[in-house]
């Protein structure tokens, strides 16, 4: 059994990511027949569009002189990438990127513009994940993992501690669930302070591996074509990282799915009622306030963590036209 992240290790994350990360604001929802009060985690409003720079932060931060000065490397579809680039040109250290041939352009970009190398595979997550571990091989780089390692889920989860901090009473938290490193992070950092919140993983529908495996008992793996079917590019991960899992099998009550026309409508009620500019991966928990409201209940203050806001121009052109 694999130590699980303390307190005391959320709260040394959060001292060390504050002034690089964004303590981002909770903004209520409107939403007709809720029973209780809705509110939407802002994440897109970090500097990079996403939860990812937590993480990132936290373990670049906590390496060595020496390593850092070997460089770091990742592999990731946008987000962590991102992430990663962000935090070692902040702390001066030279950053690799796998990403896959298929991750959106305006990520691709925003990576680059940062000072990353980026190198193309595949879409399949495992490839890029091979390719990564084989530049860390040949050169020397640190690896940076997306998901699965204690600091990343360290820092994902200082995003549950803000929640505690803004909302005291809230009393069922929504994370959008991948690899899992939001949601193990989020999970068990407020868990550990305040264990009758009830926190739920939302996936996309067509990429539900980590609901299989929660509900089963033990990880599976859904092969890429499977994965890549949803439009939540962030959300195409393949399986849950090991450790995460532990988490989730700790701390989380349940994991849920929604549908794409779903993910799609959620992304118009923020744009018009919130005022947010969420991608489809951000859509995800609050879809489920949105449509699955009676898989949620009892609830008197719900969080729904909007994950990012890391759009294509042309897949929010697509939503705001047809809402």
């Amino acid at each position: 059994m694999p130590l699980l992240v303390s307190n005391q290790e959320f709260h040394d994350a959060q001292a060390r990511i504050r002034g690089v990360a964004v303590h981002t604001p909770l903004l209520r929802l409107q939403v007709s027949g809720s029973p209780g009060n809705v509110f939407i985690k802002a994440e897109g409003l970090q500097p990079i569009g996403s939860f990812k720079l937590r993480g990132a932060y936290n373990k670049i931060a906590q390496l060595s002189e020496d390593e850092r000065k070997r460089g770091v490397i990742t592999y990731s579809s946008g987000n962590h990438a991102q992430g990663v680039a962000y935090a070692a040109k902040a702390l001066g250290t030279k950053a690799v990127i796998v990403m896959p041939s298929n991750a959106p352009e305006v990520k691709k970009k925003a990576t680059a513009s940062l000072g990353a190398e980026i190198v193309e595979v595949g879409p399949s997550s495992s490839e890029r994940k091979l390719k990564a571990e084989e530049l860390e091989a040949k050169f020397g780089y640190v690896m940076v993992p997306p998901y699965d390692d204690a600091a990343i889920i360290a820092g994902q989860g200082t995003c549950g501690l803000e929640i505690l901090e803004d909302l005291p009473e809230v009393d069922l938290v929504l994370a959008p669930v991948s690899g899992g490193g939001l949601l193990s992070g989020v999970a068990t950092a407020i868990k550990l302070i305040k264990p009758d919140v009830r926190v739920f993983g939302i996936e996309p529908e067509l990429a539900g591996d980590a609901q299989e495996s929660f509900r089963g008992g033990k990880l599976v793996n859904w092969p890429a074509e499977m994965t890549t079917r949803t439009m939540a590019d962030g959300l195409r991960t393949q399986s849950l990282g090991d450790l995460n899992f532990e988490h989730i099998r700790a701390y989380v009550d349940d994991i849920i799915t929604v549908k794409e026309d779903e993910i799609a409508e959620a992304m118009q009620v923020l744009l018009y009622r919130a005022r947010l500019t969420p991608e489809p991966s951000g859509a995800v928990a609050p879809a489920a306030v949105l449509f699955h409201m009676e898989q949620l209940l009892p609830f008197r203050n719900v969080v729904a963590i909007m994950s990012g806001g890391n759009v294509e121009p042309e897949v929010l052109r697509g939503v705001v036209c047809t809402g």
